[in-house]
């Protein structure tokens, strides 16, 4: 499932190979991509030209010149940037028209990425957006902010990582190399935190973040970005799907539990549980 590394690979592609690009009209050849009225949908994205990309979370953004085109790939979404002449996948379910002659394909084999258009906000106060939290790169987060808001939840180390109001783009992959670098066994509770741990955790998730940004993302089962970029960072995994492999630090194997109802990856010698 791509995470904030993935997303922001593909929108830092496209921008470079759409550039200003103007969508003429679209087919949607799979309706329930659409969250919103499919015939609303439709035409507003008429002749409307894009201005900016952006991102927030897991969630990406084209700013065009009167609406915000919002799209989420959940689990195996794709871009492609293709000819009109080339053979049209049947997983490709929704085909932007774009006035140089090409085409925006959305490919999705669970078809269960969802897209809408909104009236252009400069607060980004959209629906889509309602239970997604500061972005896990915004440096204007503090630790503290973090520990006031999240400490006093009886709630586990990892359902709050994947919890996207408390971070938004941390998913099952990131959540456990974190918990790992802060040396914090996952199923910890967050009372049981410190100020120190939430300080841990934003540093952390920043360093881990950043550095799959630039390696361009991490590529896990079937995802890649689809446009010619391809996640690099699975070579610097140190616990997600290592699962009886020696911890690079101990040795010890490392172990796999359901948690969350996510596999999760951990070394008990290494993160213990407070």
């Amino acid at each position: 499932m791509p995470e904030l590394p993935e997303v922001e690979t593909v929108v830092q592609t496209l921008k470079a190979q759409l550039g200003h690009a103007t969508f003429t009209h679209v087919d949607v050849l799979w309706d329930n991509i659409i969250a919103q009225d499919l015939e609303e949908f439709k035409t507003r994205i008429q002749n409307q030209t894009i201005q900016n990309y952006g991102r927030k979370g897991k969630y990406l953004l084209f700013e065009l010149d009167d609406y915000m085109l919002i799209a989420h790939l959940r689990m195996e979404g794709k871009f492609y940037i293709q000819m009109p002449e080339e053979p049209i996948n049947k997983h490709i379910h929704v085909i932007f028209h774009l006035k140089d002659g090409r085409e925006l394909r959305y490919h999705d084999t669970r078809k269960f990425g969802r897209m809408s258009i909104r009236p252009k906000r400069q607060d980004l106060n959209y629906e889509e957006l309602a239970n997604t939290g500061p972005d896990a790169l915004d440096e204007n987060v503090t630790s503290l902010e973090l520990y006031h808001k999240w400490h006093q939840k009886r709630i586990r180390l990892k359902h709050m990582l994947l919890d996207q109001r408390f971070l938004a783009g941390i998913g099952n992959i990131y959540a456990d190399e974190i918990c790992f670098s802060c040396q914090l066994h996952p199923a910890t509770l967050v009372t049981h935190l410190s100020k120190k741990d939430f300080e841990n955790i934003c540093f952390h998730t920043r360093r881990i973040l950043k550095g799959a940004v630039q390696a361009g993302g991490t590529t896990i089962r079937s995802y890649t970005s689809s446009l010619g970029v391809h996640g690099r960072f699975q070579l610097e995994l140190k616990v997600h799907q290592r699962v009886h492999q020696p911890c690079i630090c101990c040795q010890t194997p490392i172990k796999k539990i359901q948690l969350e109802g996510r596999g999760t990856y951990f070394c008990p010698m290494c993160q213990k549980r407070k």
